[in-house]
This record gives structure tokens, sequence and C-alpha cells, in this order.
């Protein structure tokens, strides 16, 4: 026995996979071509969308944001956990990105789920907080540009009712936060917030080494 996270090996890894993913096959196909396409590794790997949908379940969730959606397959993961009346509002600055993963949400029965916003992602949420909305979500998942991640978390804290839950995607970010070498404005970033989120007494929060890192804040 270990009292630290095991290593994921490669050889591990598929084992994982071969004994308890369950992912779709809309979801499999999306995958596929997102990852013959630019850019693929921003995709998360299906043992977190996987992750994610068993979240939404566990949560209750019918009112969820996703802020950086790119060709959709997190949506999709959420979209087909969520209940017949379940919504998300996703936030994305790439149309041409956004629009590989509708043919899948169609498909899958669930594009109606999904409202799909193409701008900054900061104004499309300050904008539901002066309508309102404040408090009436149930889930968020924040996986866009590093350097907003601080204010994302900030507005998603003020849109999540109390008890609901907010994922941020990739704070181990390759390693790198613990790279003294690594002084980019994007490492910077996800190290401000995880230092932050880890004294923030505002959330109860623990950080899941699945896929780049996984951090989940629950409002109090």
């Amino acid at each position: 026995m270990s009292n630290c996270t095991i290593q994921i090996t490669d050889a591990l890894h598929d084992y994982m996979l071969s004994t308890t993913l369950r992912e779709a096959s809309v979801l499999k196909r999306l995958r596929e071509e997102t990852a013959s396409m630019k850019n693929h590794n921003m995709q998360i790997g299906p043992e977190q969308g996987q992750f994610m949908a068993l979240l939404v379940e566990l949560t209750g969730a019918v009112k969820t944001l996703e802020v950086g959606t790119f060709t959709g397959y997190s949506a999709l993961a959420v979209a087909m956990a969520l209940p017949a009346d379940g919504k998300i509002t996703a936030c994305d600055v790439s149309a041409e990105w956004a629009d590989v993963g509708r043919k899948y949400w169609r498909e899958a029965g669930v594009e109606y789920k999904i409202d799909l916003n193409i701008a900054p992602a900061s104004e499309t949420l300050e904008n539901l907080i002066i309508e309102g909305a404040a408090s009436t979500y149930d889930f968020a998942f924040i996986d866009a540009d590093k350097t907003g991640y601080d204010t994302y978390y900030e507005q998603a804290l003020t849109l999540i009712r109390p008890g609901g839950l907010i994922a941020i995607d990739n704070v181990l970010w390759d390693g790198n936060v613990i790279d003294p070498d690594a002084n980019d404005e994007d490492t910077e970033a996800i190290r401000a917030l995880n230092k932050k989120m880890g004294r923030d007494e505002r959330v109860s929060v623990s950080m899941i080494p699945i896929g780049d890192g996984l951090t989940l804040a629950r409002k109090r």
C-alpha cells in the first residue's frame, strides 16, 4: 500500500479504460474526429468526461456552465448526463471549433440542452450576473485560456448556488506547475489560482489527478 497517489503508466491507463470506460459511440467518434485536428490536445480524455458525467449525476445538476467548449466533447458528456430539462450555458470564442461538435450533439439528441455563446466568456458570465442569475447554477466546468482562470472562477462562484460544484481543468499543467523554469503567463496564472483555491474558505476543495489535473470546489 502507498500513502501517495499511484503513478499512472500507459499500461495502467489502458487497464483503467478497458475495465471501466463506458464511452458512447457518439462521444468516441467526436473524440476521434478531434484527434485528427490541430490543437487536439485541448480536448479532455474520455475517462474525465465520464467522471464529469458522474459528478453531474451525483449533484443532481440541471443548470450548468461551461467555460471553454472547444469541439464540444465535454459539453456532450455533460449534456447526456443531464435530465431532459437540463441546460448548459456554454462559452467559447471559436464558432469554427464548436461547430465540429454540433452534429454529434444533434445525433445524441441533446443539442437543445446546449446554449452556445460565441463571445469572450467573461462577458457572457458577467451578463448572466447582471441579469440576475447569481446562485442559480448547479455545476460549472472551466477549461479555457489560463490567464482568465481567476476571473472565470470568481464569476462562476457568484453564479453557482451554495452546494454547487465548480470543476477547473489543467491545474497540473503537464507538470509545469512545479517546474521552477516555467514562468510563462499561463503557468503563473494556474499556480496563483491553485494557491488561492487551496486557501479559499468560500469552498471545500480537492485536486484530483485525472487527465491534466482537475480541481473540484464545492461552494459553501
